[in-house]
């Protein structure tokens, strides 16, 4: 059997009881933490809570080589670690059809996801977030600035007041993980800049926006402000999300107020 087993957002302690006893009961563990990883653990603090060796892929080693514990899966138990929620990158979807594929039976026991703690932490209701998108490195796409594919797809949230969660780039090769200051920056400069262009837009710098710091952490850090503002900001340690709200209910209006510190001239009127 090939168990995927999604780990929570922040540290050793993050697991549910059924990814624990998973764990416990396997015959090899294998990892993946280039999709994503977490924060307040290392590898040795894993192995040594769970009391087991972990063998951790990158990317080739899960999408071009998964063969060894793939065969390996047909007869023994064998786990499968990631961060957050095990399903939710394509990565682990393509893989767990792999093993079907060979007749190999599999389960999934999740875990905390991200898109999950931002709508819990800020207060901004899970029902009313859009589709998701990510803002990534200038040189993971090739390109310069943000991506149009970004912009759009938080406008066709907007357009239908939903809220938009932007997760952001990491670059597991060079531990390089993009912070909320810098993306808030990113995207205040490439809608003004799209402003500049195109009549009807809204400038960039004084779109709200909320920070998301190590979510699932003793103590993430939630911040509603301006983009202007959140780029001048500092959020410390990674790992960090943004939210960019569509329309507010009443509640969530008071909720980025009271939870995420937002100032009242930052807060469009609810509706």
């Amino acid at each position: 059997m090939l168990t995927f087993v999604g780990l929570g957002l922040y540290d050793e302690r993050s697991i549910t009881v059924a990814g624990r006893e998973a764990i416990r009961d396997a015959d090899r563990v294998v990892a993946e933490f280039y999709t994503s990883k977490l924060a307040g653990a290392t590898l040795d603090d894993l192995e040594t809570y769970h009391g087991i060796e972990i063998d951790v892929r990158d990317r080739a080693g899960v999408e071009q080589s998964p063969e060894d514990f793939l065969d390996a899966a047909d007869s023994a138990d064998v786990v499968f670690l990631t961060a957050g929620d095990t399903m939710v990158s394509t990565t682990h979807v393509d893989l767990r059809l792999r093993a079907h594929e060979r007749g190999v039976e599999t389960r999934v026991i999740h875990g905390t996801t991200a898109q999950t703690a931002a709508s819990s932490l800020t207060g901004l209701q899970n029902y009313r977030f859009g589709k998701a998108t990510t803002l990534p490195f200038e040189r993971s796409h090739g390109g310069e600035g943000v991506p149009e594919s970004v912009l759009d797809s938080i406008e066709a949230n907007r357009d239908r007041g939903l809220h938009t969660l932007v997760f952001l780039d990491i670059d597991a090769a060079d531990e390089d993980y993009m912070r909320a200051d810098t993306a808030a920056g990113m995207l205040a400069d490439a809608w003004d800049e799209r402003a500049s262009e195109r009549e009807g837009i809204h400038p960039g710098g004084d779109r709200l926006a909320v920070a998301v710091a190590r979510a699932g952490s003793p103590a993430p850090v939630v911040r509603a402000d301006t983009l202007a503002a959140l780029a001048a900001e500092s959020f410390g340690d990674p790992l960090h999300l943004l939210v960019v709200p569509g329309d507010l209910h009443h509640l969530e209006r008071e909720a980025l107020a009271a939870l995420g510190d937002a100032p009242e001239s930052a807060l469009p009127p609810a509706r």
